[in-house]
Formats: structure tokens, C-alpha cells, sequence
């Protein structure tokens, strides 16, 4: 598969060991031939585990276990095992039974509480799991773990995905570091991705919940790529405690929204047939959920989105947009800006905008489209991407 034009350059980063976490992944056959479609993380006892989920209706089993589990005993090490190319949702009392089949597995071949294992599968949603795949495996992974495998694991997770992706940080001693999969059916709440992270810091489970909590609404909340809300959303946090307490608790957030806005950025670059990163900013907003409204309206806009495909600066759909978008506007306080272009204002097209300045901007891989409704102090920040024939071409053959 050809990578994203919007890939990072250097690849994927060389992620620090973080202690009490080892990785391995294998070939298991869930679906793919002849590449690792299993990951296996085993973390140490007394690991602090945080998570946040999809909240669709039809959320998957794995999704559902894993959201039972959060925040129940923390005594005991720990493990996560994932596959792709199967998301074991929509399979009635089968998804439960495999879900079943695998941690209790897990339990077994990594020496952990089943009450500690936590699943996820991401792939094609409504075929029962062949669990045994995956069980047959594990006491090969488990033999196989090493604190250094990031990559492989990355690299396991992926569907549709062109690319790993890893972000890390380190702060007051404390090491940060993560890894994540999505390219398609993205959008907040959370989008259908998988992320997992990985810190050696000292923190209370409820803190750490916290802290994830209110850092998702800033970062995987405020992504989409398609508007298409995914059955198997799931991302861990785990502090394994092996190193520093963590004393400035702002320091550590602002640590870890630096990874956390860095993978939701990757999943947006490796958008299913993306040319382009964009960047929506709302001001001037009644509320910031109004902004938030206005932003998402515009970065899910089918025709917003192929105009920037096109790069054409077709700033008459952002118009459209907001005012489809339920939030409160006024046409004549309006402001558009493409870049530092100013595009329309005071509802009518600036007099300082030409056409051949619009249509050089859009010809940029990484754009910012700000819009100001001249109302309030409500701000919103999203990232999308284009709308391209690729993407259609991917999810028209995605099952063959």
C-alpha cells in the first residue's frame, strides 16, 4: 500500500523503553496473510490503567469488556491484546464467547488476572472472530515479549492504515510514549482508531482517568476524517508506576496532550486517500460547543472537503456550513480566512481577496481554515482532511 503524501518524513520515531512494559506481536491469520495481525502487551503489577470509548450504540464486545474492567482491581500485572482485520463487532452472543476465549487465554499464557486483560479487535465488523487464532498464539507471545518491540506492535494494529504511529515525551523524569492505528470511519466520540500509552509515572488510577478524560475532548475528539463514528474506539492509558511520582500534575498533562494531539494529528495525515491536513479554527463563537458545532459542520462538510481535494477556494460551502450547523451566526459579522488571507467579511467577499491568491494557498499540503462569527468568545480547533477519489476507492473493495 502506497503511504500518505502526509506521512511524517522521519517515520516512525524511536520510542523510549518504558519500564514495566514489554511488547510482542505475531502472524496469526485473523485475516491478512503473510504479516503480524496480533499484539500482546504485558504490563507490571500495580499498573494504573485509564481508558476512554466509543459511546456508538453498537459498540463491539471487546469495547464492552474493557469499559467493565476500567477503574475495577488494580492488584496484579496486567496485559493488552489486540488484533486487526476482524473487529469482533456485531456477532451477537459469538463476539462475547471469543472475547471470553481470549482473555481467559491471555490470563493463562501471561500470567495475569483475567479481571486485567484487555482486548480490542479492529477490522471488518459483523464476522465472528476466529478466537483460536489468536489463542494459538499466545503462549508464543508470551515468550517472545520485549520492552523495545513499539514498532512491530504499531505495525500490528493497522487496517487501513499506510502507516505506524508513535509519538513520546518526557517530563520531570517521566517517560511518555504511544502508538496508535485509524485512517477511516473517523470522527469524535472517538473516531475508529485504537490508541495505546504508556508512561512509567507514579499516579493515582482515578487522577489518570481524569487526566485522559479531559485530554480526549482536546485532541482524538476534535479529529475527523469521514464523519463515521466507529464500533471499536478504544484508548489506554497505562502508568506503570516504576518511575517518578508525578508532582506537577500540569506539567504532566501538557506532556501528555503533546502525544496524545500528535497521534490524533497521524490519524488525520493517513486519512483513507488524504492529500491535505487541515486545520478548522472557530472564534468569535456564542459558546465554545457552538464553535466546536460550527468547526465540526465545516471539517465534515462533503463539499467543503472535495473543494479543498480540488483546491479550488470555494469559501461560498464554508458559508453554507455554518450556516447548517444548528450554532447561532450572524451573515453580516461573518469572517473567513484562508491562511492570513482574509477571504470574506462583514458578510460579502473582502475587497483585499482575489481569487489567484485563494487558489495558491490551496495548493499547500498543510492548510488553516479560520472562521470568526463575530458573536461571542466561544473557539473551537478541528483537524480534518480532504475528500478524494481514494477514499472511495478504499471503501468500495474494503471486505474483497
Amino acid at each position: 500500500m502506497k503511504v500518505s503524501p502526509l506521512a511524517p518524513k522521519e517515520g516512525f520515531p524511536s520510542l523510549p523503553v518504558v519500564d514495566g512494559v514489554e511488547f510482542a506481536a505475531t502472524a496469526a491469520g485473523v485475516r491478512y496473510k503473510g504479516r503480524d495481525d496480533v499484539m500482546v502487551a504485558r504490563l507490571c503489577e500495580g499498573t494504573a490503567i485509564a481508558g476512554v470509548f466509543t459511546r456508538s450504540a453498537t459498540r463491539a464486545a471487546p469495547v464492552l469488556d474493557c469499559q467493565a474492567k476500567i477503574g475495577g482491581d488494580a492488584s496484579g500485572p496486567a496485559a493488552i491484546v489486540v488484533n486487526s482485520g476482524n473487529a469482533n463487532a456485531f456477532t451477537g452472543g459469538h463476539g462475547v464467547k471469543a472475547v471470553e476465549a481470549v482473555t481467559q487465554a491471555a490470563a493463562g499464557a501471561l500470567d495475569v488476572p483475567v479481571s486485567r486483560v484487555f482486548t480490542a479487535s479492529t477490522g471488518v465488523i459483523g464476522e465472528p472472530l476466529p478466537a483460536e487464532r489468536i489463542t494459538d498464539k499466545l503462549a508464543e507471545l508470551s515468550q517472545n515479549l520485549a520492552p523495545n518491540a513499539f514498532e512491530r506492535a504499531a505495525k500490528a494494529i493497522m487496517t487501513t492504515d499506510t502507516f505506524p504511529k508513535g509519538a513520546k515525551a518526557e517530563v520531570d523524569g517521566i517517560t511518555i510514549a504511544g502508538f496508535a492505528k485509524g485512517s477511516g470511519m473517523i470522527a469524535p466520540d472517538m473516531a475508529t482508531m485504537l490508541v495505546y500509552i504508556f508512561t512509567d509515572a507514579k499516579i493515582a488510577q482515578d487522577r489518570l482517568q481524569a487526566i485522559l478524560s479531559k485530554l480526549n475532548n482536546k485532541t482524538f475528539n476534535c479529529i475527523t476524517v469521514d464523519s463515521d463514528t466507529s464500533t471499536s474506539d478504544s484508548l489506554l492509558l497505562a502508568a506503570t508506576g516504576k518511575g517518578p511520582e508525578v508532582k506537577d500534575e500540569a506539567a504532566f498533562e501538557n506532556a501528555l496532550h503533546g502525544v496524545m494531539q500528535n497521534l490524533a494529528h497521524q490519524v488525520v495525515r493517513d486519512g483513507e486517500g488524504a492529500t491535505k491536513f487541515v486545520e478548522v479554527n472557530v472564534t468569535g463563537a456564542d459558546s465554545d460547543a457552538d464553535a466546536h458545532r460550527v468547526a465540526m459542520a465545516i471539517a465534515n462538510s462533503p463539499l467543503v472537503k472535495t473543494a479543498i481535494a480540488g483546491e479550488d477556494p470555494n469559501w461560498g460551502r464554508v458559508v453554507m456550513a455554518v450556516g447548517k450547523s444548528g450554532a447561532k451566526a450572524d451573515r453580516d459579522r461573518l469572517s473567513i480566512s484562508f491562511g492570513d488571507i482574509l477571504v470574506a467579511e462583514k458578510g460579502w467577499v473582502s475587497e483585499s481577496y482575489t481569487e489567484e491568491a485563494g487558489a495558491s494557498y490551496m495548493k499547500q499540503e498543510d492548510l488553516v481554515l479560520s472562521v470568526d462569527l463575530g458573536i461571542g468568545k466561544g473557539t473551537a480547533t478541528v483537524w480534518t482532511c480532504d475528500l478524494t477519489h481514494g477514499y472511495i476507492e478504499i471503501n468500495a473493495d474494503y471486505r474483497s
